[in-house]
């Protein structure tokens, strides 16, 4: 789970070094990636089992346009509002997850949970109106974080969804995912080219089968082994890589109200995750059984 969040904290600087067009660095991950998971899915016999029917498949492949929609809007956001705002804001995605179950299966948050979406949507506007005291033009800014939101809405469309096919190998769901955006996206492929073809081709094959094929096998065969409260805390160590990686890499650093909003938004999703109470002025850990 550590390295599976390790690799996902040095995808926004993967995807700004191939310098291509989003849509084709979608595509490429979508192509080299399902290639990966072909050969996981094959290595693992996952299909000497039994196959889906069409219904559920069609599920798995709307399931990925949604996830396609996810990487196409986080990608994109990383240039408007830079790659740790974008990766904090994006964040958000369990808050999404709420509001879909309320609007779609009729599941009503508790006080609790309003609580703590309350909280990140304060640590949200306050990196809003940090970016906008900073150096980064509003307009743009605000694109990118408008981008990011969007990005977790459907990844939590595409959480959704995988959640209501249990029955289905998940190695088996990325791989069906990956086909159905490669489908998506053929118009928008195009070929690394120039001097520096080479590199672009070296972080393309990174993107697909790091990033894609053995992070998802990493962290799915963590998911069998260790407690849902570990891995909500493991999952942390996804944004703070970012902003680290962000800061090395291309020198941008939170301002002092970027960072208020960042501890807000990552306080609430651990709250979330933890089941932490608001009465009294400490917060209390609600206990959970491994999951």
């Amino acid at each position: 789970m550590t390295v599976a969040m390790l690799i996902s904290g040095t995808i926004g600087w993967l995807v700004i070094e191939t310098a291509m067009p989003v849509m084709a660095v979608v595509f490429w991950r979508c192509a080299l990636g399902g290639l990966a998971m072909l050969l996981a899915c094959a290595g693992l016999g996952v299909f000497r089992g039994t196959m889906p029917g069409w219904r559920k498949l069609a599920w798995v492949a709307l399931g990925g346009v949604a996830l396609v929609a996810n990487w196409y809007c986080l990608f994109t956001a990383y240039s408007h509002s830079s790659i740790a705002v974008a990766t904090i804001t994006y964040h958000t995605q369990p808050f999404m997850l709420v509001a879909l179950g309320a609007i779609f299966f009729g599941e009503r948050p508790g006080m609790r949970q309003l609580g703590w979406l309350g909280l990140a949507f304060a640590g949200v506007l306050l990196i809003v109106v940090g970016g906008q005291q900073g150096d980064s033009a509003s307009r743009t800014y605000l694109y990118g974080i408008a981008l990011a939101l969007a990005a977790a809405f459907f990844y939590a469309i595409a959480a959704a969804i995988t959640k209501r096919l249990s029955d289905v190998p998940p190695h088996l769901i990325v791989l069906i995912q990956m086909g159905a955006g490669v489908l998506l996206l053929w118009p928008a492929a195009q070929l690394p080219h120039g001097s520096d073809a080479g590199a672009t081709w070296g972080l393309l094959l990174t993107l697909g089968f790091v990033h894609t094929g053995l992070m998802s096998t990493l962290l799915y065969g963590a998911l069998q082994k260790i407690s849902t409260v570990l891995v909500g805390a493991l999952s942390f160590i996804y944004p703070v890589m970012a902003v680290g990686v962000d800061a090395w890499a291309f020198g941008h650093r939170l301002g002092g109200l970027q960072i208020l909003g960042a501890l807000g938004i990552l306080l609430a999703v651990a709250g979330m995750n933890f089941g932490w109470r608001w009465p009294g002025k400490s917060l209390r850990v609600a206990a959970q059984k491994p999951g």
